[in-house]
């Protein structure tokens, strides 16, 4: 693999100009083709054989009408007086002529008066929605009455599957990117090239999930989620490139022979590093969603682009930067790039070796200290009355909650087979339910032209989010519904699904754990350094939980970050989070073991290799994590809650696990261990394929001790 990578990057380098010229052409062609024929994401939280799903495929069958998207439009005035009929009658009325609007309900008034609800039901799902078209309308409509100084928000289905990112998150995460290459690369040039690189592969990727959005549904979250990953793996990727280039050039290694050598060694744990991401991402399909699978496809494209950007693009460009990588002292004299004092990355590796005990016992316990809030952790799916305060949606979900109790805001739909339930058993039905303690108001039961459906709206007491909601939905279902009621609607669907991905994160987390051990030991050819790098990636995951948990479910935490108030964990996170970050953290793993691995084949010294290992890729490594670190912290700002609590969670891992882990945890533990990190069985090594990471040639072991491991054949 090395060898190939090396010519690849050599060629690159010989021929810089038509390796740019062909990326331009790759760059234009996709997006020429997803202008084309791309389509729109959007969400699909359609979630076979739960309860939800049947209940709604009865409405769509025989009650359409009141199974499809709907929009609500919250109309309040600012003085808090009674709101004059005929402002609310003119709305209706312009609400009743927006395309696809189906039927607009009678303005509720709120019992003040001061608040009035009107909901706007449509003909098509709101899938079929063109980008924001239909919420565009819904403002334009509502014009006249903001103009005449009333407040107007929109909730329901189709104002929350349309608010898209502005940009903005990107934006901050790569001019922190910038300046944090500067100091780590020392020109201006230097620091460039890899953000030119990871945009490259990111506008490649971005493309792919446009055509792919016109063949499958794409979340409308995902991505954005795959921009944040793709942007910070792929400035990563370029750095530890670049990083390499320049110490072939400081040894002084042509432009030609420092691309060949650095796609070599550092490519090769590109490659390694990438894979693993990409490994990790097959998890997503386990968990039975079809949004969660559009998670994996986005993030998939985004990482598969910038690592082949990295692997191809970092040589051209650096050989036609040439010298102008290395610092203006180190170009104008030679003798500036040998190395001089130790570095202060070194003492810290030295300062390791000597107390590896200590060390290990102080990270584990700052690890778990972390980690410890997770405990506490609830979840629910993201709605408005999770998003941040200035958005639109929240504005109405409170205008609602103030006015109608928080009930109104998540009511539960229930749909009634009637040929399996008498039709005159209906207003017992109603009757009962409206004598239910928990429950705020019943409508009355609303019968098909046909006679063989019915649906009651319910309201409970309880907001969406109150766990006495979810207590009410399992109350209705195990015990007061007769056969033939099915709860569904908005809060029982998201109760559903919140219940599937908790059940299927204990499927998703050995699937993904399983197939990064064997990556690993097939790579490494060391079953003890596989098992002990699952173990401290667990670690890294756990205490981002617990730090997101900490942050997002208190009162202080959530308003530092435009929240009014603590609010669940969103149910999408944990197993995106878990799927994501178990790839990420293996990038730093793979960049410190594979530099230790090609010291120890070259010395045999397993305690020095360790020490000399991170004191190469220290510097490196803290670098790549500030970056990333950069990147994710920008997409906390973002208004979707759900990639607001992915970018702090993953911020926070990356931190923990480039710090305490990759730069505590795991040089202590390999110190202690010596030469058992590399024991290999007899048996495993004959039934395992010969794969070449970095260069390095095969040191015998003193006898009574494990042998390292053979030197690899190159493939």
């Amino acid at each position: 693999m090395s060898t190939l990578l090396g010519r690849l990057g050599g060629a690159a380098a010989a021929r810089p100009w038509r390796t740019v010229a062909a990326w331009v052409l790759l760059i234009a062609a996709v997006f020429g083709l997803a202008q084309a024929f791309g389509g729109q994401p959007r969400d699909n939280y359609r979630v076979p054989g739960t309860r939800s799903t049947a209940g709604l495929d009865l409405l769509n069958e025989r009650f359409p009408e009141t199974a499809g998207t709907s929009a609500r439009v919250v109309v309040h005035d600012k003085g808090g007086k009674q709101l004059p009929a005929e402002p609310l009658l003119a709305l209706r009325e312009r609400l009743g002529a927006l395309p696809h609007a189906l039927s607009v309900t009678p303005p509720i008034p709120s019992a003040d008066g001061a608040t009035a609800l009107l909901t706007v039901g449509y003909d098509v799902k709101v899938t079929e929605f063109k980008g924001s078209a239909g919420l565009d309308a819904l403002r334009e409509a509502a014009r006249a009455t903001t103009d005449a100084g009333y407040q107007v928000e929109f909730g329901g289905q189709l104002p929350e599957n349309f608010s898209a990112p502005d940009g903005t998150a990107e934006g901050l995460g790569m001019a922190a990117a910038l300046v944090i290459l500067v100091v780590a690369l020392g020109t201006v040039i230097a620091a460039g090239l890899p953000l030119l690189v990871a945009l490259a592969g990111l506008g490649v990727g971005t493309g792919l999930i446009t055509l792919m959005a016109a063949v499958t549904d794409i979340s409308n979250v995902a991505p954005t989620v795959a921009s944040m990953v793709g942007l910070g793996v792929g400035i990563d990727y370029a750095l530890l490139l670049v990083s390499r280039h320049v110490e072939g050039l400081r040894r002084g290694l042509d432009a030609r022979a420092a691309a060949a050598e650095a796609n070599a060694t550092a490519g090769s744990s590109v490659v390694v590093a990438g894979s693993t991401v990409l490994v990790s991402l097959f998890g997503l399909k386990l968990a039975g969603l079809s949004v969660y699978a559009s998670f994996g496809y986005a993030t998939f494209a985004t990482v598969g682009g910038v690592m082949a950007a990295s692997l191809t693009l970092v040589p051209a460009l650096a050989a036609l930067a040439g010298p102008r990588l290395l610092r203006r002292a180190e170009r104008k004299d030679p003798a500036a790039r040998t190395a001089g004092a130790p570095t202060r990355t070194e003492r810290w590796a030295k300062l390791i070796g000597r107390r590896p005990l200590a060390a290990a016992a102080l990270s584990l316990v700052a690890l778990l200290g972390l980690a410890a809030p997770m405990l506490d952790m609830r979840t629910w799916p993201q709605d408005a009355g999770s998003q941040a305060s200035g958005n639109t949606t929240r504005k109405a979900y409170d205008l609602i909650d103030a006015g109608y109790g928080p009930g109104a805001n998540g009511p539960l739909l229930l749909a009634v087979d009637l040929d399996r339930l008498p039709k005159d058993e209906l207003p017992s039905l109603v009757q009962k339910l409206t004598t239910d303690q928990d429950i705020a108001a019943v409508q009355p039961a609303q019968v098909n032209a046909v006679g063989n459906a019915a649906v009651i709206t319910v309201q409970p007491k309880t907001g969406p989010q109150d766990p006495a909601t979810a207590e009410l939905l399992q109350r209705l279902r195990d015990r007061d519904l007769p056969a033939g009621v099915e709860v569904t609607g908005v809060v029982a669907s998201f109760s559903d699904i919140s219940d599937r991905l908790s059940a299927r994160l204990w499927v998703v987390v050995p699937f993904v754990v399983a197939l990064s051990l064997i990556l690993l030991t097939v790579l490494f050819r060391a079953p003890v350094i596989a098992v002990k790098a699952a173990a401290m990636n667990l670690l890294s995951v756990a205490a981002a939980y617990g730090v997101m948990t900490a942050v997002f479910q208190h009162d202080a935490g959530a308003k530092l970050l435009g929240l009014p108030h603590g609010v669940p964990v969103s149910s999408w996170v944990p197993i995106l989070m878990f799927t994501v970050l178990f790839g990420l953290s293996m990038d730093y793993e793979v960049f410190l073991l594979a530099r230790v691995r090609e010291d120890w084949l070259v010395t045999g010294d397993a305690r020095g290799s360790v020490v000399r290992g991170l004191s190469a890729t220290g510097r490196v490594i803290s670098s790549a994590a500030a970056i990333m670190v950069a990147v994710f912290t920008g997409f906390a700002i973002d208004p979707d809650i759900t990639v607001k609590m992915i970018g702090v969670g993953m911020a926070v891992a990356v931190l923990v696990d480039a710090t305490v882990v990759r730069l505590v945890l795991v040089p202590a533990t390999m110190t202690l261990l010596g030469r058992y990190n590399w024991w290999l069985p007899a048996w495993l090594d004959r039934l395992l394929p010969k794969l070449n990471i970095e260069h390095g040639d095969r040191v015998p072991a003193p006898a009574g001790e494990p042998a390292p491991a053979p030197a690899p054949a190159t493939v």
